[in-house]
């Protein structure tokens, strides 16, 4: 994939929930670039974290979801390309961002004296309480009992109340337990602080060391921050505050006042602190505290022209989501009934879109409807238009709601099984125009699904998730044969299609984690038969197999002991070709 161009980025993504007063964890920590053209497979049970995963750049996660941790960052020259008029009100907030700059840089001649004021802060802090290492050390015993009682209270959950009373009396009892426990643990904590606090008032000593430092220190400070910027800051100042109007140019005028102020805010910490905001790495973080950086590139007397790093994790506004979602990143859903209005027209429900993401006329914008149902194979479109959703069939409406999503030409269409609710027949077809469109379009195709069917028609690569994870990656001939994580070998061997005549359908034994739980090891191991002792204590790295190929799973590390794949999937090129009428070429 060298030749080809990175879409998304996705580093080090955590997605949580807020459910009933607790957080569950959807997404831990995925990595994964997605290209420019390809077609990716995202593959796994119900509940592993799928459509959560896509959700979260198609700014569609429920309001109760968020990211907590990571990046995604979206490769579009066209919508990165932003311009903004240089008028008497962008010269008037540059001017005033520009003044406020110049008064905090003296601050950064004073940088180096008030990180050594903070670290004596800390010293003093650590000193009057627990130690960073006794601190850690009661974090983790606090936690590793939180976890184990908040185990314990969801298995208490799933007891039959008529059969398994005993079950649920001596749970309540540990419950009680562990709630003595953590208040004791909590309480000694506390006892430990605050004797700590006593000894360090007492020292006498140390008090008067430190107050006679602080104000060394203190003096130091002042005097430093009376400096006045050179010639090189006063320019790097001047650049900044077109950077910060070409982030905020977009919104109104009361918008743009608040995130003025906002970034003004986050520049005069950063220069506090001591930021190199020379780096371009620093200087996105700052941004990104307030809105995505929008880098300067030059100007003319009318206008200024930039680029911006979009990175979807950090976008907060709805207005920015609007130039995003459907335009540049479109969904089909599983059941297109759900997915259309109606009471509205076939034909009105795509113009709506056109309309609003495109600016064109009415006019122009029933020709491009009714091309575009030509394309997705709708017979007679131009008589067909004005129909409602009762008068097509399935899969004439899933026709539809593929147009939809491609009306505005997007980069990344993500298809959330859109295959399920249709026959078989129907299923072929809707999977033979996506990809017969995406050779002209030229869009990506994220493909959500369970069917490991639709994966060898449709993928040129499969990631494999589980438990929030991708546990296996690879292009679609190695994923389906050579593949190397237990579970993958599960889901391969669980394909009806695959199974001897007479022999018993393979089914995999347990249930998925609870995401609610912490996860101690491999997430798999209680439901893998190869399980290893280490699977049960860490979790293992991904490991990488070839250029194109890795896998999540201690059975690839050089200690482990050699296992064969299960028999069942040994084998399995010419059952794959055969069971899903594949064409070898």
């Amino acid at each position: 994939m060298e030749d080809k161009k990175v879409l998304l980025s996705v580093r080090d993504l955590h997605v949580k929930f807020r459910v009933r007063g607790r957080i569950l964890t959807a997404i831990r920590g995925i990595n994964l670039d997605i290209y420019e053209n390809e077609s990716i497979a995202i593959v796994g049970e119900s509940g592993s974290g799928k459509s959560v995963f896509t959700k979260t750049f198609a700014g569609m996660l429920d309001s109760n979801g968020f990211i907590s941790e990571g990046s995604l960052v979206f490769s579009d020259d066209e919508l990165a390309d932003t311009h903004v008029a240089k008028n008497a009100v962008a010269e008037s907030f540059m001017k005033h961002a520009k003044a406020k700059l110049d008064e905090y840089s003296k601050y950064e001649f004073g940088a180096k004296t008030w990180q050594a004021m903070e670290k004596l802060k800390d010293e003093r802090e650590e000193r009057m309480g627990l130690s960073h290492a006794e601190q850690a050390e009661a974090d983790r015993a606090l936690k590793d009992l939180t976890d184990e009682r908040t185990n314990l209270f969801n298995l208490k959950q799933t007891f039959d109340p008529k059969h398994q009373k005993q079950e649920i009396k001596d749970a309540a009892q540990k419950l009680k337990e562990y709630d003595k426990k953590i208040k004791d643990l909590k309480a000694a904590n506390e006892a430990k602080a605050k004797a700590h606090k006593q000894a360090a008032q007492a020292d006498a000593a140390y008090q008067s060391a430190y107050e006679k430092k602080m104000a060394e220190l203190k003096a130091r400070y002042e005097k430093e921050i009376t400096g006045t910027p050179d010639k090189k800051t006063l320019e790097r100042n001047e650049i900044l505050a077109k950077e910060i109007y070409l982030s905020i140019g977009r919104y109104g005028f009361n918008k743009r006042l608040q995130l003025l102020n906002g970034l003004i805010k986050a520049m005069k910490k950063a220069m506090i602190m001591g930021v190199d905001l020379d780096d371009e790495i620093q200087r996105n973080k700052v941004f990104d505290t307030v809105a995505f950086r929008v880098k300067y590139l030059d100007e003319t007397a009318d206008q200024l022209h930039g680029t911006c790093i979009l990175n979807l994790a950090n976008v907060k506004y709805a207005k920015d989501w609007n130039q995003i979602r459907g335009r540049r990143i479109a969904t089909v859903f599983q059941d297109p009934m759900t997915s259309l209005n109606p009471i509205v027209t076939i034909g009105k429900q795509i113009t709506s879109v056109i309309v609003r993401h495109q600016g064109c006329s009415e006019a122009e914008a029933r020709r491009r409807a009714i091309d575009l149902m030509h394309k997705v194979g709708i017979p007679k479109a131009e008589q067909r238009f004005d129909d409602y959703p009762f008068q097509y069939s399935g899969g004439m409406r899933q026709r539809i709601v593929i147009a939809i999503a491609l009306s505005c030409q997007p980069k990344i269409l993500i298809c959330d099984e859109p295959t399920t609710a249709l026959d078989v027949t129907i299923q072929a077809q809707i999977l033979r125009l996506i990809k017969d469109l995406q050779k002209e379009f030229g869009y990506t195709i994220v493909f959500i699904t369970h069917d490991l069917g639709v994966v060898a028609n449709i993928a040129d690569r499969v990631a494999v998730l589980y438990a929030g994870q991708i546990i296996e990656l690879g292009n679609v001939d190695e994923v389906f044969y050579d593949p190397h994580h237990p579970y993958t070998w599960a889901l391969l061997s669980s394909l009806p299609q695959l199974a001897q005549s007479g022999s018993k359908l393979y089914s995999i034994t347990g249930t998925p984690p609870s995401l609610y739980n912490a996860i101690k090891g491999d997430a798999f191991a209680p439901r893998n038969p190869f399980c290893l002792k280490i699977d049960t204590l860490e979790e293992p790295p991904m490991f990488k197999i070839t250029e194109t190929h890795s896998a999540k799973t201690w059975l690839l590390d050089p200690r482990a002991p050699k296992i064969d794949k299960p028999e069942g999937i040994q084998d399995i090129h010419e059952k794959i070709l055969a069971a899903y009428n594949i064409e070898e070429i």
